[in-house]
């Protein structure tokens, strides 16, 4: 089939990548965001996808908006029989939808109808899940809602955050969606409608949303700094600026209280900062200190000499 693949970031690259090697297949065109400001000096810099297209001499589309007359144009031009879509960051209206002859057809990483919307995979560590997966499903004008082609499970291991379990998914998932395209276009695959049990959304999770709350239970702060590593960063104050924690431990000894740490309160050894949380306390692993690099968390506690009681979060 003549494809024109949609995606962004870094995620997409390894579905991509499949695409590009299928002998079944021809990437007449990738569609990505436009040119973002990154870096120091916020110069304009292509999206990952855009950046491998290039290097295979694949057309690029940077359309500002994806119902733009001259990106509508030029893919009625293309004409693609499919197009494959990863994480391409815009609602595609329906004067997109219906210019592929066999619509667009997204790979998304979760277990359909569960986790429909921007960020599944860390609302399924946030939630505890133990299972995840990824699913390729037949784009509506829903959020998430349409028929799904097929799926792949994944593990949801004890330590993972959000990008070690995306990056699994990734390449898991480019597998899955490369046998789309081909049950696709052989007619061996069908698409089933979602049941209506069991749906759960995952709106995007912001700044404020990764703010820690250090009375909350060391469970929910653990899968909260997991879910949020490496994007958004969770976060904490301490007098006065903030704190990334880039990684921690949950402790299971003397709970927080009573002769324990008070939710939020340090407690700084030579080779360790423990943290009191709402049930046991924490240990910090990594931290980021406001604009500098992350540090293990006992060389950030004597470089700021954490004195007794202080506490985060205030």
């Amino acid at each position: 089939m003549k494809l024109v693949f949609a995606g962004t970031p870094e995620v997409a690259v390894p579905a991509l990548d499949a695409l590009i090697a299928s002998e079944r297949h021809e990437v007449a065109a990738v569609v990505t965001r436009p040119d973002a400001r990154a870096g120091r000096g916020r110069r304009l810099v292509p999206s990952p996808v855009a950046q491998r297209a290039e290097e295979e001499g694949i057309e690029v589309l940077k359309p500002a908006r994806p119902r733009d007359e001259d990106f509508l144009a030029r893919l009625r031009e293309i004409g693609p029989d499919c197009a494959p879509v990863v994480a391409y960051g815009a609602l595609l209206p329906r004067v997109a939808l219906d210019v592929p002859a066999r619509g667009w057809v997204n790979l998304h990483f979760s277990l359909l109808p569960a986790w429909r919307g921007a960020a599944p995979v860390q609302h399924a560590l946030l939630a505890g899940d133990e299972m995840t997966g990824a699913s390729t499903f037949l784009i509506e004008e829903g959020l998430d809602s349409g028929p799904v082609y097929g799926v792949i499970t994944e593990k949801v291991q004890p330590t993972d955050t959000s990008g070690d379990l995306l990056t699994r998914l990734a390449f898991a998932g480019a597998g899955l969606l490369a046998a789309t395209m081909d049950g696709i276009e052989d007619g061996t695959l069908r698409a089933v409608p979602q049941p209506e049990e069991g749906v759960s959304l995952a709106p995007k999770i912001g700044v404020e949303d990764a703010r820690i709350d250090w009375e909350a239970p060391a469970l929910r702060v653990d899968r909260l700094v997991r879910a949020c590593t490496p994007a958004p960063g969770a976060w904490t104050v301490f007098r006065g600026e903030r704190l990334k924690v880039r990684s921690l431990t949950p402790e299971t000894g003397q709970p927080s209280g009573g002769g324990g740490l008070g939710p939020g309160e340090l407690a700084a050894g030579k080779n360790s900062v423990l943290v009191g949380t709402g049930s046991h306390p924490v240990e910090l692993q990594w931290v980021q200190p406001q604009g500098k690099k992350p540090m293990p968390a006992a060389d950030w506690a004597r470089g700021v000499r954490v004195a007794e009681s202080e506490r985060l979060g205030v």
